[in-house]
Protein backbone atom coordinates (compact mmCIF):
# COMPACT_ATOMS: atom_id res chain seq x y z
CA UNK A 1 0.00 0.00 0.00
CA UNK A 2 1.47 3.25 -1.38
CA UNK A 3 1.43 6.00 1.52
CA UNK A 4 0.72 9.54 -0.09
CA UNK A 5 3.99 11.92 1.73
CA UNK A 6 2.67 15.07 1.52
CA UNK A 7 -0.76 13.59 3.47
CA UNK A 8 1.38 12.06 5.91
CA UNK A 9 3.17 15.14 6.46
CA UNK A 10 0.02 17.12 7.02
CA UNK A 11 -1.19 14.55 9.40
CA UNK A 12 2.00 14.65 11.23
CA UNK A 13 2.05 18.45 11.39
CA UNK A 14 -1.66 18.47 12.90
CA UNK A 15 -1.38 16.23 15.68
CA UNK A 16 1.87 17.65 16.73
CA UNK A 17 0.06 20.55 17.31
CA UNK A 18 -2.53 19.12 18.87
CA UNK A 19 0.01 18.03 21.24
CA UNK A 20 1.67 21.48 21.47
CA UNK A 21 -1.78 23.25 21.95
CA UNK A 22 -2.92 20.64 24.81
CA UNK A 23 0.88 21.06 26.77
CA UNK A 24 -0.53 24.83 27.09
CA UNK A 25 -4.13 23.71 28.09
CA UNK A 26 -2.37 21.36 31.14
CA UNK A 27 -0.23 23.94 32.16
CA UNK A 28 -2.44 26.19 32.50
CA UNK A 29 -4.86 24.66 34.21
CA UNK A 30 -2.81 22.73 36.53
CA UNK A 31 -0.23 25.23 37.17
CA UNK A 32 -2.63 28.42 37.56
CA UNK A 33 -6.18 27.43 37.71
CA UNK A 34 -6.23 24.12 39.97
CA UNK A 35 -4.19 25.42 42.94
CA UNK A 36 -6.64 28.52 43.57
CA UNK A 37 -9.91 26.30 43.23
CA UNK A 38 -11.10 28.04 40.29
CA UNK A 39 -13.30 26.02 37.91
CA UNK A 40 -13.00 26.72 34.44
CA UNK A 41 -15.93 25.51 32.68
CA UNK A 42 -16.34 22.48 30.99
CA UNK A 43 -15.72 19.08 31.05
CA UNK A 44 -12.27 20.26 32.54
CA UNK A 45 -14.24 22.38 35.05
CA UNK A 46 -16.33 19.64 36.57
CA UNK A 47 -13.48 17.41 36.89
CA UNK A 48 -11.82 20.41 38.57
CA UNK A 49 -15.33 20.38 41.12
CA UNK A 50 -14.96 16.47 41.42
CA UNK A 51 -11.00 16.98 42.60
CA UNK A 52 -11.76 19.85 44.76
CA UNK A 53 -14.94 18.11 46.65
CA UNK A 54 -13.26 14.30 46.51
CA UNK A 55 -9.63 14.86 45.58
CA UNK A 56 -10.40 12.07 42.73
CA UNK A 57 -7.13 12.87 40.08
CA UNK A 58 -8.79 15.22 37.19
CA UNK A 59 -7.34 13.20 34.29
CA UNK A 60 -9.35 10.09 35.52
CA UNK A 61 -13.10 12.18 36.12
CA UNK A 62 -12.42 13.73 32.60
CA UNK A 63 -12.10 10.65 30.51
CA UNK A 64 -14.85 9.09 32.20
CA UNK A 65 -17.04 11.92 31.56
CA UNK A 66 -15.79 12.25 27.99
CA UNK A 67 -16.48 9.11 26.98
CA UNK A 68 -20.41 9.87 26.30
CA UNK A 69 -19.60 12.57 24.60
CA UNK A 70 -17.49 10.84 21.90
CA UNK A 71 -20.24 9.13 20.85
CA UNK A 72 -21.90 12.88 19.83
CA UNK A 73 -19.12 13.66 18.24
CA UNK A 74 -18.99 10.44 15.58
CA UNK A 75 -22.27 11.09 14.43
CA UNK A 76 -22.20 15.33 14.34
CA UNK A 77 -18.63 15.07 12.75
CA UNK A 78 -17.97 11.68 11.61
CA UNK A 79 -15.05 8.99 12.34
CA UNK A 80 -12.32 10.98 10.90
CA UNK A 81 -12.81 14.23 13.05
CA UNK A 82 -13.44 11.76 16.07
CA UNK A 83 -10.24 10.18 16.02
CA UNK A 84 -8.52 13.46 16.59
CA UNK A 85 -11.26 14.14 19.31
CA UNK A 86 -10.67 10.54 20.81
CA UNK A 87 -6.30 11.69 20.43
CA UNK A 88 -6.81 14.66 21.83
CA UNK A 89 -9.10 13.29 24.66
CA UNK A 90 -6.55 10.73 25.66
CA UNK A 91 -3.23 12.79 25.22
CA UNK A 92 -4.94 15.60 28.09
CA UNK A 93 -5.97 12.52 30.47
CA UNK A 94 -2.30 11.39 30.13
CA UNK A 95 -0.82 15.54 30.12
CA UNK A 96 -3.12 16.02 33.54
CA UNK A 97 -2.32 12.88 35.27
CA UNK A 98 1.35 14.06 34.71
CA UNK A 99 1.42 17.40 35.27
CA UNK A 100 -0.47 17.13 38.19
CA UNK A 101 1.78 14.72 39.58
CA UNK A 102 4.66 16.95 39.02
CA UNK A 103 3.08 20.61 39.60
CA UNK A 104 2.29 20.39 43.50
CA UNK A 105 2.60 24.31 43.86
CA UNK A 106 0.77 27.32 41.66
CA UNK A 107 3.49 29.30 39.45
CA UNK A 108 2.36 32.83 41.45
CA UNK A 109 1.97 32.75 44.79
CA UNK A 110 -0.94 34.39 46.91
CA UNK A 111 -2.20 36.16 43.31
CA UNK A 112 -5.30 34.28 42.52
CA UNK A 113 -6.13 37.11 39.80
CA UNK A 114 -2.81 37.42 38.58
CA UNK A 115 -2.98 33.25 38.15
CA UNK A 116 -6.49 33.20 36.69
CA UNK A 117 -5.35 35.45 33.63
CA UNK A 118 -2.59 34.05 32.85
CA UNK A 119 -4.00 30.49 33.25
CA UNK A 120 -6.88 31.91 31.28
CA UNK A 121 -4.97 32.81 28.47
CA UNK A 122 -2.70 29.41 28.28
CA UNK A 123 -5.97 27.38 28.25
CA UNK A 124 -7.34 29.67 25.20
CA UNK A 125 -4.19 29.38 23.30
CA UNK A 126 -4.12 25.77 23.87
CA UNK A 127 -7.66 25.10 22.90
CA UNK A 128 -7.58 27.84 20.19
CA UNK A 129 -4.07 25.64 18.49
CA UNK A 130 -6.02 22.27 18.83
CA UNK A 131 -9.19 23.46 17.11
CA UNK A 132 -7.29 25.29 14.38
CA UNK A 133 -5.38 21.59 14.12
CA UNK A 134 -8.68 19.74 13.35
CA UNK A 135 -9.01 18.38 16.91
CA UNK A 136 -10.49 18.76 20.19
CA UNK A 137 -9.79 18.27 22.89
CA UNK A 138 -13.48 16.79 23.95
CA UNK A 139 -16.27 18.05 26.53
CA UNK A 140 -18.27 20.89 25.53
CA UNK A 141 -15.22 22.01 22.66
CA UNK A 142 -17.20 19.64 21.05
CA UNK A 143 -20.36 21.25 21.72
CA UNK A 144 -19.27 24.63 20.78
CA UNK A 145 -18.24 23.28 17.56
CA UNK A 146 -21.48 21.90 16.87
CA UNK A 147 -23.26 25.18 17.62
CA UNK A 148 -20.76 27.00 15.50
CA UNK A 149 -21.85 24.30 12.29
CA UNK A 150 -25.62 24.95 12.53
CA UNK A 151 -25.42 28.87 13.97
CA UNK A 152 -23.88 31.82 13.21
CA UNK A 153 -22.00 31.77 16.86
CA UNK A 154 -18.34 32.14 17.43
CA UNK A 155 -16.24 29.19 19.32
CA UNK A 156 -15.26 31.04 22.06
CA UNK A 157 -19.20 32.35 22.26
CA UNK A 158 -20.30 28.46 22.06
CA UNK A 159 -17.67 27.84 24.63
CA UNK A 160 -19.27 30.37 27.14
CA UNK A 161 -22.53 29.38 26.34
CA UNK A 162 -21.95 26.00 27.25
CA UNK A 163 -19.82 26.76 30.81
CA UNK A 164 -22.24 29.09 32.45
CA UNK A 165 -23.82 26.69 34.19
CA UNK A 166 -20.87 24.46 35.25
CA UNK A 167 -19.32 27.56 36.96
CA UNK A 168 -22.12 28.42 38.23
CA UNK A 169 -22.59 25.47 40.28
CA UNK A 170 -19.45 25.79 41.74
CA UNK A 171 -21.17 27.89 44.59
CA UNK A 172 -23.12 24.67 45.48
CA UNK A 173 -19.40 23.15 47.03
CA UNK A 174 -17.42 26.81 47.78
CA UNK A 175 -20.61 29.10 48.89
CA UNK A 176 -18.25 31.96 47.46
CA UNK A 177 -19.41 34.47 44.98
CA UNK A 178 -15.48 35.33 44.36
CA UNK A 179 -15.10 31.84 43.12
CA UNK A 180 -17.47 32.46 40.74
CA UNK A 181 -16.26 35.88 40.08
CA UNK A 182 -12.94 34.50 39.22
CA UNK A 183 -14.19 31.65 37.21
CA UNK A 184 -16.07 34.48 35.14
CA UNK A 185 -12.93 35.84 34.19
CA UNK A 186 -11.08 33.08 33.26
CA UNK A 187 -13.84 32.00 31.24
CA UNK A 188 -14.18 35.34 29.62
CA UNK A 189 -10.68 35.56 28.73
CA UNK A 190 -9.74 32.14 27.67
CA UNK A 191 -13.05 32.74 25.02
CA UNK A 192 -11.41 35.73 24.18
CA UNK A 193 -8.06 33.92 23.51
CA UNK A 194 -9.55 31.22 21.56
CA UNK A 195 -11.36 33.37 18.78
CA UNK A 196 -7.70 35.88 18.72
CA UNK A 197 -6.11 32.01 17.72
CA UNK A 198 -8.51 31.00 15.15
CA UNK A 199 -8.99 34.35 13.62
CA UNK A 200 -5.79 35.00 13.45
CA UNK A 201 -4.72 31.48 11.51
CA UNK A 202 -7.61 31.91 9.52
CA UNK A 203 -6.98 35.02 7.90
CA UNK A 204 -7.10 34.44 3.71
CA UNK A 205 -4.62 35.74 1.76
CA UNK A 206 -5.13 36.18 -2.31
CA UNK A 207 -2.17 35.60 -5.29
CA UNK A 208 -1.92 36.18 -8.18
CA UNK A 209 0.94 34.66 -9.77
CA UNK A 210 2.40 35.54 -13.14
CA UNK A 211 4.39 32.85 -15.04
CA UNK A 212 5.14 31.30 -18.10
CA UNK A 213 5.05 27.72 -15.96
CA UNK A 214 1.74 28.56 -14.66
CA UNK A 215 0.14 24.99 -15.25
CA UNK A 216 3.22 23.75 -13.12
CA UNK A 217 2.69 26.11 -10.26
CA UNK A 218 -1.12 25.86 -10.31
CA UNK A 219 -0.71 21.65 -10.42
CA UNK A 220 1.20 21.60 -7.35
CA UNK A 221 -0.96 24.25 -5.18
CA UNK A 222 -3.99 21.97 -5.88
CA UNK A 223 -2.39 18.33 -5.10
CA UNK A 224 -0.02 19.85 -2.61
CA UNK A 225 -2.30 22.24 -0.59
CA UNK A 226 -5.52 20.94 -2.14
CA UNK A 227 -6.44 24.88 -3.19
CA UNK A 228 -8.45 25.74 -6.03
CA UNK A 229 -6.71 27.62 -9.22
CA UNK A 230 -7.87 30.16 -11.72
CA UNK A 231 -6.39 30.80 -14.64
CA UNK A 232 -7.28 34.30 -16.30
CA UNK A 233 -6.20 35.57 -19.62
CA UNK A 234 -4.03 38.86 -19.52
CA UNK A 235 -1.70 41.22 -21.69
CA UNK A 236 1.06 42.42 -21.01
CA UNK A 237 0.53 46.21 -22.20
CA UNK A 238 4.12 47.35 -22.21
CA UNK A 239 5.70 44.00 -23.92
CA UNK A 240 1.98 43.39 -25.57
CA UNK A 241 2.74 39.70 -24.95
CA UNK A 242 -0.18 37.37 -23.75
CA UNK A 243 0.52 36.11 -20.41
CA UNK A 244 -1.84 33.65 -18.01
CA UNK A 245 -2.52 34.59 -14.76
CA UNK A 246 -3.11 31.98 -11.76
CA UNK A 247 -5.31 33.45 -9.26
CA UNK A 248 -5.64 31.74 -5.98
CA UNK A 249 -7.06 32.11 -2.31
CA UNK A 250 -5.36 30.40 0.54
CA UNK A 251 -5.16 30.66 4.04
CA UNK A 252 -2.32 33.14 5.33
CA UNK A 253 -0.28 30.47 7.29
CA UNK A 254 -0.12 28.62 3.90
CA UNK A 255 1.70 31.89 2.39
CA UNK A 256 5.02 30.35 3.27
CA UNK A 257 4.18 26.99 1.45
CA UNK A 258 2.95 28.60 -1.81
CA UNK A 259 5.93 30.90 -2.08
CA UNK A 260 8.44 27.45 -1.52
CA UNK A 261 6.28 25.87 -4.46
CA UNK A 262 6.38 28.82 -7.00
CA UNK A 263 10.23 29.58 -6.05
CA UNK A 264 10.92 25.98 -6.33
CA UNK A 265 9.14 25.79 -9.82
CA UNK A 266 9.92 29.25 -11.43
CA UNK A 267 12.42 31.60 -9.53
CA UNK A 268 11.29 34.35 -11.56
CA UNK A 269 7.58 34.46 -11.52
CA UNK A 270 6.47 37.89 -10.66
CA UNK A 271 3.44 37.12 -7.30
CA UNK A 272 0.91 39.85 -5.92
CA UNK A 273 0.04 39.45 -2.87
CA UNK A 274 -2.76 40.53 -0.67
CA UNK A 275 -5.25 40.08 2.13
CA UNK A 276 -8.91 39.50 2.17
CA UNK A 277 -11.31 40.90 4.37
CA UNK A 278 -13.87 37.54 3.94
CA UNK A 279 -13.74 34.23 1.86
CA UNK A 280 -16.91 32.23 1.69
CA UNK A 281 -17.29 29.09 0.10
CA UNK A 282 -16.16 25.35 -0.04
CA UNK A 283 -12.55 25.24 1.64
CA UNK A 284 -13.57 28.38 3.83
CA UNK A 285 -16.29 30.41 6.17
CA UNK A 286 -19.26 29.23 5.14
CA UNK A 287 -22.42 32.00 4.20
CA UNK A 288 -24.43 32.07 7.59
CA UNK A 289 -26.42 35.12 6.77
CA UNK A 290 -30.27 34.36 6.77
Amino acid sequence: MKIDKALFWVEAKDYSFIVLGLLFYSIGFVGFILPYEITPGGVAGISALIFYSSKIPVGISYFVINIGILALSIKVFGLKFSIRTIFGVVALTFLLSIFQHLITKPFVHDQPFMSCILGGVLCGIGIGIVINARGSTGGTDVLALIINKYKDITVGKGLMICDLLIISSSYFLFHSIEKIAFSVVLLGISSYTVDMVLNGARQSVQFLIFSDRFDEIADAINQQLHRGCTILDGVGWYSKKEVKVVVVIAKKIESVTIFRLIKNIDPNAFISQSSVIGVYGEGFDKIKAK
